[in-house]
């Protein structure tokens, strides 16, 4: 559209009101004025100020007043009060002008830091003093399934097992500032259920008394070593350094009847001493991802048959084992060559590995349950294919995951579905164990529902001490 004063094609930017009116000022003054700095002006306008008020006072300068005096004497303060109008002008309008630029520059910031935290490939994260997360970048989509809007105000223990890395971070070594942790490498829980493997790094946060608040940090996906030749070597000869030198030793988890509260039964959790902050979980998806998880899991299998012989004979036994390492014929060699009866042993299938043929793994499992071992479903609820995994394999044992156990109390459907697998469980005629109990109201609520055990912190933490291991004998319930 033709300005109306010049008839040029008008700039829509000159629609702002008065950009029209200064572009035309400064077409009409020289190229030099307009290059003339802004306090420069000022002064300008104020010395003109100054002379015009001088001009107009000087026929009043001897002029007599009323009272005997002259007019004269105020002069100089008509000057003053006019040359301060263009001041107060001028510091305002540059106020103005510096709190645009501060908010234009906020809002530039804002919107690199938004888009540095949509396109990281690092999850920025935050927890408090009760391990609730406080803040969570939109990175945590990808990692964990959820989005951030979902994680906050959420436990941390929903996508990361606090366990793992309380492990992790005793086993990182001493360092200047204690306060700071770097290089973990965890195993984060997906919504689906499968594991990513993550390192971790972070520092605790302190308030103003000096004391913890929670933590902060990152967290990044760590990329399929089959992608990296050196690195897949360096997991190679660390898991092989592993299983050569023995470097497990097994822990135990006791696991009650929730009727009686006596213990039933102990879960081996193996352990690395030597670690370097690789959790347990991760050592054997890292086993994995190189072809070795066969040969870390046998070792694990070997230790708690050896260790587990010291535990009370009127428990049972439960190991951990993948469906693929269950088609390893050195399980049964393992298991036949133990101190243990089979009677006494519980395999846990893990659940988090998809099953191609369950008829081969039946066909495996027909002989170990033929002499007496029992199988249960490890993590039930959290990976693949959940009720067809249990409906194949028909286990004599269901350990329910904590992800459905947590807030099971107040949680209705967390009881519904605890419900039903109570239920499901009678049909089988399966016993039903309540995996990750962690409060007194958690323990009321999968007694109520009638579950057969339990296992969790609330109940007893993993010890590698023989002294704990005999008092479960006689152990009752807590409270």
């Amino acid at each position: 559209m033709p300005d109306p004063v010049t008839g040029k094609a008008r700039n829509r930017a000159a629609v702002t009101p008065g950009t029209g009116q200064l572009r035309r000022i400064r077409e009409i003054l020289p190229a030099g004025l307009c290059r003339i700095p802004a306090g420069c002006w000022l002064a300008l306008v104020v010395l003109a100020e100054v002379v015009l008020a001088f001009v107009v006072r000087i026929p009043s300068l001897f002029a007599p007043d009323g009272r005997g005096g002259t007019a004269g004497r105020l002069w100089a303060l008509d000057i003053a009060a006019l040359s301060l109008v263009p001041i107060v002008v001028f510091a305002a309008l540059q106020l103005n002008r510096q709190r645009k630029r501060e908010r234009a520059q906020a809002s530039e910031s804002s919107g690199y830091i938004d888009k540095v935290m949509r396109t990281s490939r690092e999850w920025l994260w935050a927890v408090d003093a009760t391990g609730t997360i406080t803040f969570s970048s939109p990175m945590c989509e990808q990692l964990t399934g959820y989005s951030p809007s979902e994680l906050v105000g959420s436990p941390i223990g929903l996508v990361l097992d606090p366990a793992d890395l309380a492990a992790a971070l005793k086993s990182q070594p001493v360092v200047e500032d204690e306060s700071t942790f770097t290089g973990l490498v965890l195993v984060c829980r997906h919504r689906d259920g499968s594991r990513v493997l993550m390192e971790v790094a972070g520092q605790t946060v302190y308030g103003a008394d000096g004391t913890g608040t929670g933590f902060e940090g990152t967290a990044r996906a760590i990329d399929n070593p089959s992608s990296s030749d050196h690195t897949a070597e360096q997991i190679r000869e660390r898991v092989t350094a592993l299983v050569s030198g023995h470097g497990i030793v097994t822990a135990f988890q006791p696991i009650q009847c929730l009727r009686s509260g006596n213990v039933v039964g102990a879960e081996a959790l193996s352990r690395f001493p030597f670690s370097d902050g690789t959790t347990t979980e991760a050592w054997f998806m890292q086993a994995a991802s190189v072809g070795m998880e066969a040969d870390l899991e046998l070792l694990a299998l070997r230790t708690a048959l050896r260790t587990g012989a010291r535990l009370p004979r009127d428990i049972y036994l439960a190991i951990n084992l993948s469906p693929g390492v269950c088609l390893d014929p050195r399980v049964l060699e393992a298991i036949s060559q133990g101190e243990i009866h089979p009677s006494r042993l519980v395999l846990e299938v893990t659940e988090r590995q998809k099953v191609d043929d369950y008829g081969q793994l039946l066909g495996v499992l027909a002989p170990l349950r033929s002499s007496g071992v029992r199988v249960a479903i490890d993590d039930a609820g959290a990976g693949f294919a959940s009720m067809q995994h249990i409906v194949q394999l028909k286990p004599d044992l269901i350990k329910l995951d904590r992800a459905i156990i947590r807030d099971i109390d107040s949680d209705p459907s967390h009881r519904a579905l605890g419900a039903a697998m109570v239920g499901f469980a009678a049909e089988t005629a399966a016993l039903l164990v309540a995996e990750g109990i962690e409060t007194a109201a958690e323990l009321d609520a999968v007694t109520s529902l009638g579950m057969t055990a339990g296992q969790g912190y609330f109940l007893g933490r993993p010890t590698l001490e023989p002294a704990d291991w005999a008092r479960w004998q006689k152990n009752t319930r807590p409270g």
